[in-house]
Protein backbone atom coordinates (compact mmCIF):
# COMPACT_ATOMS: atom_id res chain seq x y z
CA UNK A 1 0.00 0.00 0.00
CA UNK A 2 1.29 3.49 -0.93
CA UNK A 3 1.08 6.39 1.15
CA UNK A 4 -0.52 8.28 -1.80
CA UNK A 5 -3.66 7.39 -0.25
CA UNK A 6 -3.56 9.00 3.36
CA UNK A 7 -3.91 11.99 4.39
CA UNK A 8 -1.46 14.48 3.63
CA UNK A 9 -0.20 14.59 7.16
CA UNK A 10 -0.36 11.39 8.01
CA UNK A 11 1.65 10.20 4.80
CA UNK A 12 4.25 12.48 5.84
CA UNK A 13 4.25 10.60 9.44
CA UNK A 14 4.26 7.08 7.43
CA UNK A 15 6.89 8.20 5.08
CA UNK A 16 8.89 9.93 8.13
CA UNK A 17 8.50 5.90 9.67
CA UNK A 18 9.44 4.13 6.74
CA UNK A 19 12.50 6.03 6.24
CA UNK A 20 14.00 4.81 9.42
CA UNK A 21 15.38 1.86 10.99
CA UNK A 22 13.75 -0.16 13.26
CA UNK A 23 15.66 1.15 16.15
CA UNK A 24 15.25 4.99 14.97
CA UNK A 25 11.19 4.03 14.58
CA UNK A 26 11.08 3.25 18.09
CA UNK A 27 12.88 6.73 19.04
CA UNK A 28 10.25 8.47 16.68
CA UNK A 29 7.04 6.98 18.05
CA UNK A 30 8.40 8.11 21.77
CA UNK A 31 8.63 11.35 20.38
CA UNK A 32 5.47 10.99 19.45
CA UNK A 33 5.09 10.16 22.96
CA UNK A 34 6.35 13.07 24.05
CA UNK A 35 4.14 15.67 21.43
CA UNK A 36 0.63 14.43 22.80
CA UNK A 37 -1.15 17.11 23.74
CA UNK A 38 -2.81 16.99 27.43
CA UNK A 39 -6.56 16.83 27.43
CA UNK A 40 -8.40 20.29 27.59
CA UNK A 41 -9.29 21.84 31.04
CA UNK A 42 -13.54 20.89 29.51
CA UNK A 43 -12.33 17.40 29.04
CA UNK A 44 -10.13 16.72 32.32
CA UNK A 45 -12.62 16.19 34.85
CA UNK A 46 -15.52 14.63 33.01
CA UNK A 47 -14.03 10.79 31.97
CA UNK A 48 -17.35 10.27 31.17
CA UNK A 49 -17.17 11.97 27.76
CA UNK A 50 -14.22 9.57 26.78
CA UNK A 51 -14.67 6.47 25.45
CA UNK A 52 -12.17 3.73 26.77
CA UNK A 53 -10.24 1.57 23.67
CA UNK A 54 -10.13 -1.55 25.50
CA UNK A 55 -8.39 -3.56 23.25
CA UNK A 56 -4.85 -1.51 24.20
CA UNK A 57 -2.59 -2.79 26.91
CA UNK A 58 -2.57 0.46 28.34
CA UNK A 59 -5.30 2.73 29.68
CA UNK A 60 -6.52 4.93 26.59
CA UNK A 61 -9.33 6.78 25.98
CA UNK A 62 -10.29 9.28 24.02
CA UNK A 63 -12.78 11.34 22.22
CA UNK A 64 -13.91 13.29 19.15
CA UNK A 65 -15.49 17.05 18.45
CA UNK A 66 -16.72 18.69 15.26
CA UNK A 67 -16.47 22.08 14.43
CA UNK A 68 -16.41 24.09 10.66
CA UNK A 69 -12.76 24.29 9.45
CA UNK A 70 -12.00 27.60 7.77
CA UNK A 71 -13.48 26.49 4.34
CA UNK A 72 -17.02 26.31 6.40
CA UNK A 73 -16.68 22.19 6.11
CA UNK A 74 -17.32 20.08 9.33
CA UNK A 75 -13.94 19.01 10.94
CA UNK A 76 -13.20 16.64 13.57
CA UNK A 77 -10.77 17.82 16.61
CA UNK A 78 -9.33 14.10 18.45
CA UNK A 79 -8.86 14.16 22.48
CA UNK A 80 -6.73 11.18 24.19
CA UNK A 81 -5.48 10.40 27.50
CA UNK A 82 -3.05 7.90 28.33
CA UNK A 83 -0.57 7.54 30.73
CA UNK A 84 2.93 9.17 31.01
CA UNK A 85 4.29 5.24 31.72
CA UNK A 86 2.41 3.45 28.08
CA UNK A 87 4.85 5.23 25.63
CA UNK A 88 3.69 3.12 23.08
CA UNK A 89 0.20 3.43 23.41
CA UNK A 90 0.47 7.44 23.90
CA UNK A 91 3.10 7.56 20.53
CA UNK A 92 0.70 5.59 18.41
CA UNK A 93 -1.98 8.47 19.82
CA UNK A 94 0.25 11.01 18.84
CA UNK A 95 0.65 9.65 15.31
CA UNK A 96 -3.05 9.91 14.86
CA UNK A 97 -3.24 13.11 16.52
CA UNK A 98 -0.79 14.89 14.23
CA UNK A 99 -2.46 13.14 11.34
CA UNK A 100 -6.05 13.26 11.72
CA UNK A 101 -6.90 16.15 14.08
CA UNK A 102 -8.94 18.42 11.90
CA UNK A 103 -9.46 16.89 8.93
CA UNK A 104 -13.10 16.11 7.62
CA UNK A 105 -14.73 13.23 8.55
CA UNK A 106 -14.70 11.56 4.62
CA UNK A 107 -10.87 12.22 4.79
CA UNK A 108 -10.64 10.34 8.10
CA UNK A 109 -12.99 7.39 7.03
CA UNK A 110 -10.32 6.67 4.18
CA UNK A 111 -7.89 6.14 6.11
CA UNK A 112 -7.35 2.15 5.81
CA UNK A 113 -7.79 0.20 8.49
CA UNK A 114 -4.39 -1.16 8.78
CA UNK A 115 -2.32 1.99 8.50
CA UNK A 116 -0.56 1.20 11.73
CA UNK A 117 1.45 -1.53 9.60
CA UNK A 118 2.52 1.44 7.31
CA UNK A 119 4.52 2.34 10.23
CA UNK A 120 6.34 -0.24 10.08
CA UNK A 121 6.80 -1.31 13.70
CA UNK A 122 5.42 -5.08 13.21
CA UNK A 123 8.45 -6.60 14.13
CA UNK A 124 9.30 -4.54 17.15
CA UNK A 125 6.26 -4.05 18.90
CA UNK A 126 3.96 -7.12 20.05
CA UNK A 127 0.74 -8.38 18.31
CA UNK A 128 -1.17 -7.42 20.68
CA UNK A 129 0.12 -3.72 20.93
CA UNK A 130 -0.43 -3.79 17.25
CA UNK A 131 -4.02 -4.53 17.65
CA UNK A 132 -4.48 -1.53 20.33
CA UNK A 133 -3.04 0.59 17.37
CA UNK A 134 -5.42 -0.75 14.83
CA UNK A 135 -8.49 -0.46 17.56
CA UNK A 136 -7.49 2.63 18.43
CA UNK A 137 -7.67 4.11 14.60
CA UNK A 138 -11.08 1.72 14.20
CA UNK A 139 -12.54 3.45 17.49
CA UNK A 140 -12.16 6.78 15.95
CA UNK A 141 -13.36 5.97 12.45
CA UNK A 142 -16.70 4.55 13.94
CA UNK A 143 -17.29 7.50 16.26
CA UNK A 144 -16.54 10.22 13.27
CA UNK A 145 -18.77 7.77 11.12
CA UNK A 146 -21.76 7.86 13.77
CA UNK A 147 -20.88 11.94 14.58
CA UNK A 148 -21.27 12.28 10.39
CA UNK A 149 -24.42 10.24 10.61
CA UNK A 150 -25.82 12.12 12.96
CA UNK A 151 -25.07 15.82 11.67
CA UNK A 152 -26.58 15.13 7.92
Amino acid sequence: MSTNTLPAALAEIVDDFQALTEPDRLQLLLEFSRGLPDLPERLKDHPELLEQVVECQSPLFLTIESERNTEGARAYRLFFKAPQEAPTTRGFAGVLHEGLDGLTAQEILAVPDDMPELLGLTRAITPLRMRGMTAMLGRIKRKVAAASRLEH
